[in-house]
C-alpha cells in the first residue's frame, strides 16, 4: 500500500541565455508541468540557468540528486554555444561520445537534406552511457543518461520528445484536484484555508483570486493523491465558507 502513496518527483532545468535575456518566452515550463502530471509526477522545482558549463553542472547534479528525474531543455543544437551535452557529461563524470544509434539516424535523416556535416554530428554526441529519446520531428535525438532527460528547447520538438517517454517512466500516484469558487477576498478566509489544510495533511489548497463583476473573488484549487481526502477536504472548505455565509461555486468561478 505504502508504494501507492509514494509520489515521484521532476525538475526542469531550462537552459539557455535567450530566456534570461527575455528575447525568448519559454513555453517548455508549462507543457512539461502538464505532461509530468499525466504520468502521475509531480513537479518540484523549476530552474533558469545560462549557458555556462559551471551553472548547468551545478543545477543538474543539485536536481537530480534531490528528485527522482531531472529534466532540461536547450542548448543541444550543432553550434559552438550548444554545450549542454558537454556540462551534463562532466555532471555525471563521463566521457562524451558520438553515440552510434544517434549517427546512424542522423545520416538517415540528412540523406536528402545536404549530407551529415561536422555541425549535424554534433547533435549525435551523448555522455558516455546515455539512451535516445526519439524525435520525429528533425532527427535529433533527446537523450537519457540515468534520471537526467535532456531535451530539446524547441516548444514543438521538446514535444515530440515528451510524447516518446509517456508511459515510460515509473510514476506515483497521480496529484487529482477539485476546484471551488467564491466571491470572498483571500484575506477573509486565510485562516479558514490555514486551519483547512493543517486538518488534511495529505491535501494542499492553493488561493488564485480575481476581480471580476466589480469585486472581488477567489478559486480555491484543492489537490492530493487521495481521492478520499480530497473529497473530504473540499466539503470541508465548502461547510466552511457556507459558515461565513459565503457560498462556494463548485467547479470555479
Amino acid at each position: 500500500m505504502a508504494s501507492q502513496q509514494r509520489i515521484f518527483t521532476a525538475a526542469l532545468v531550462v537552459i539557455g541565455d535567450e530566456i534570461l535575456s527575455g528575447r525568448t518566452h519559454d513555453k517548455n515550463i508549462a507543457q512539461v508541468a502538464t505532461w509530468l502530471q499525466i504520468q502521475g509526477i509531480r513537479l518540484k522545482e523549476v530552474r533558469v540557468v545560462a549557458d555556462e558549463t559551471p551553472s548547468i553542472v551545478e543545477a543538474v547534479n543539485t536536481l537530480r540528486a534531490r528528485n527522482d528525474y531531472c529534466f532540461t531543455t536547450g542548448g543541444i543544437g550543432p553550434t559552438h554555444d550548444d554545450i549542454t551535452v558537454d556540462a551534463i557529461a562532466e555532471a555525471l563524470g563521463v566521457p562524451v561520445i558520438v553515440h552510434p544509434e544517434a549517427r546512424a539516424i542522423l545520416e538517415e535523416y540528412y540523406t536528402t537534406r545536404g549530407g551529415l556535416t561536422e555541425a549535424r554530428l554534433r547533435m549525435a554526441r551523448t555522455p558516455d552511457g546515455a539512451s535516445l529519446i526519439p524525435n520525429r520531428y528533425t532527427g535529433a535525438p533527446g537523450i537519457r543518461c540515468g534520471n537526467v532527460f535532456i531535451m530539446a528547447g524547441v516548444p514543438s520538438i521538446t514535444a515530440g520528445m515528451l510524447d516518446a517517454l509517456s508511459g515510460q517512466l515509473e510514476g506515483g500516484a497521480p496529484l487529482l484536484s477539485e476546484t471551488v469558487g467564491c466571491w470572498v477576498g483571500e484575506s477573509e478566509v486565510a485562516e479558514l484555508l490555514r486551519e483547512t489544510e493543517k486538518t488534511f495533511e495529505t491535501c494542499q489548497i492553493g488561493s488564485y483570486p480575481f476581480w471580476g463583476e466589480g469585486r472581488t473573488g477567489a478559486n480555491f484549487v484543492i489537490r492530493s493523491v487521495s481521492a478520499e481526502d480530497l473529497a473530504a477536504c473540499t466539503r470541508a472548505l465548502v461547510e466552511g465558507l457556507a459558515a461565513m455565509g459565503r457560498p462556494a461555486v463548485p467547479g470555479g468561478i
